[in-house]
């Protein structure tokens, strides 16, 4: 077994703390973006211009210039583009310092890794297979359902068109 990085362990460990502000990348903009690129900046690791700190949120602009809004009416905001191009940017290193973990995983405990995808797959496989079971016998019951609306349907037709024909005597 091979020591795990402080970082990943801090990853992996539950902090109870629910940020509820503006996300951006599924991130609190307020509560974690902006102090953390405020300390990159303070610490010349990044260089983010300071009004794209200090407001954060721009109005979105359609093409003639003119405000952008959504359907419902309300103006659309969009995250600085400094800042948000600096967030992909993060999120990007992220993900390929996620890749690179588990590859380094796989290369230093093949047989160990594999345990595990085995393991996964055999205690997945039960669930799996319920889900498509239940699944299908819910589309079953959706079609045996609309069958029968469409052939209600067609007897309530049937019977107002015979109601509308005239009596002969």
């Amino acid at each position: 077994m091979t020591d795990t990085p402080n970082y990943i362990k801090a990853l992996l460990a539950p902090n109870g703390k629910k940020p509820q502000g503006r996300k951006v990348w599924s991130i609190d903009l307020e509560m974690v973006w902006l102090p953390f690129f405020t300390a990159t900046n303070t610490n010349g690791e990044t260089n983010i211009p300071h009004d794209s700190l200090g407001c954060p949120l721009r109005l979105a602009y359609d093409a003639d210039g003119s405000v952008k809004f959504s359907k419902s009416g309300r103006p659309i905001t969009r995250v600085a583009k400094d800042l948000s191009d600096t967030i992909r940017m993060v999120r990007d290193n992220f993900t390929a310092g996620l890749q690179n973990y588990a590859s380094e995983v796989v290369n230093n405990n093949p047989d160990g890794y594999k345990a595990q995808v085995e393991l996964s797959r055999q205690t997945g496989e039960p669930i799996l297979e319920k889900d498509r079971h239940n699944a299908e016998k819910a589309i079953r019951q959706q079609v045996e359902a609309a069958m029968q609306e469409a052939k209600a349907a067609k007897a309530a037709k049937a019977e107002k068109a015979e109601a509308k024909q005239p009596v002969h005597a």
